[in-house]
């Protein structure tokens, strides 16, 4: 006859000699190992080194600059990091971004399109552009890099020839309460940017798509094999990126009161894009992003360009700045990457 055998140790008390690691210690090893905390570390490191050097930096004139500094930055780093994850970049969002308030002022003055309508058709036209990017990246297998490459001066072109390289006012239109809203006010950029960075790391973390753009970009034949649509998966993130850099150029042209078509500096929003993404933890190889990494890594940017010019320093070491935090971050990510796959977390 079996006789059971109990354990001598009282119950909810753990066997003698059993180290226990303390809540403070699991918290910090599982922050640390978040891809946010890096970069979430260095900006508070910023924000208290120029606080201190420089009494102005957290008055609210100066922090209203840095937010309006940040939000465009990171609307587009929404849209790049999706198509990083998927494995795909567009260098051509800076042109979408410069293009879109243009074909609001088109359809607004030249055509007599109410204002709301006159922003949605530019958001569709924004669209179709990467529609057709994503057509020629998934259906012609032409490489991302090249076939954006190919949309920028293409857009670029058309900017400067439809505008004949001048600024285009805002259409008296849009001026008011509608402008105040789409980027005008003080914090206007900067609450538009969060509810897009909240709904879209909802959508990569929670939702089906996200889970989808995640498997394309981290192993394609499996998630072809497995019965995602992938052509579909790069093809939406390609629109959303362009919708995304058309939303953050209006809503700059708002800001700025002007339509430039310089705005964004070209190259320039797109390149600040990609490195606020990657600063912020996302693999340009696929398979892994954070979009709150994205919106940390361009709050990095926009407050070191703004202490820069608090502090008196010239504008140029930002660059020699800017591809060190890059490099440092690849090399953190590729370190804290090996440390998750070895069960740190």
């Amino acid at each position: 006859m079996a006789t059971e055998t109990r354990s001598s140790t009282p119950v909810g008390k753990r066997p003698a000699g059993v180290a226990t690691t303390p809540a403070w210690r699991r918290f910090a090893r599982g922050f640390l190992y978040r891809r946010e905390a890096s970069v979430l570390l260095v900006l508070l490191g910023l924000a208290v080194y120029f606080r201190f050097t420089s009494p102005v930096f957290l008055d609210r004139a100066n922090l209203v600059n840095i937010a309006q500094a940040t939000a465009p930055g990171a609307i587009v780093a929404v849209g790049i990091v999706l198509l990083l994850v998927s494995g795909e970049i567009d260098l051509s969002v800076g042109m979408v971004f410069a293009l879109a308030p243009f074909l609001m002022h088109y359809a607004a003055d030249f055509y007599g399109v109410p204002p709301i309508p006159a922003i949605l058709l530019s958001l569709v036209i924004s669209a179709l552009i990467g529609l057709g990017n994503g057509l020629i990246v998934c259906l012609l297998k032409v490489p991302s890099f090249v076939a954006t490459l190919g949309t920028f001066y293409v857009l670029q072109g058309v900017v400067l020839t439809t505008s004949n390289a001048y600024p285009a006012e805002i259409p008296p239109s849009m001026e008011g309460r509608i402008r105040s809203w789409l980027g005008a006010g003080d914090w206007a950029e900067l609450a538009w940017c969060l509810l897009i960075v909240a709904v879209f790391h909802v959508v990569l973390t929670r939702m089906r798509w996200g889970i989808y753009t995640v498997s394309v970009g981290g192993n394609l034949l499996g998630a072809t094999e497995s019965g995602i649509r992938v052509n579909r998966i790069k093809i939406g993130n390609f629109m959303i990126a362009s919708v995304l850099g058309a939303s953050a150029g209006i809503m700059e042209a708002f800001r700025v009161h002007t339509i430039d078509p310089n705005l964004g500096g070209g190259t320039g929003v797109t390149f600040t894009a990609i490195s606020a993404a990657v600063i912020g933890g996302t693999a340009l190889a696929g398979g892994s992003g954070t979009i709150i990494g994205a919106l940390l890594g361009a709050a990095v940017l926009a407050v070191l360009q703004n202490g820069f010019n608090l502090i008196g320093i010239s504008a140029n070491p930002f660059f020699l700045i800017l591809g060190t935090a890059i490099l440092i971050s690849m090399i953190a990510n590729q370190y804290l990457a090996r440390l998750r796959r070895a069960g740190g977390t």
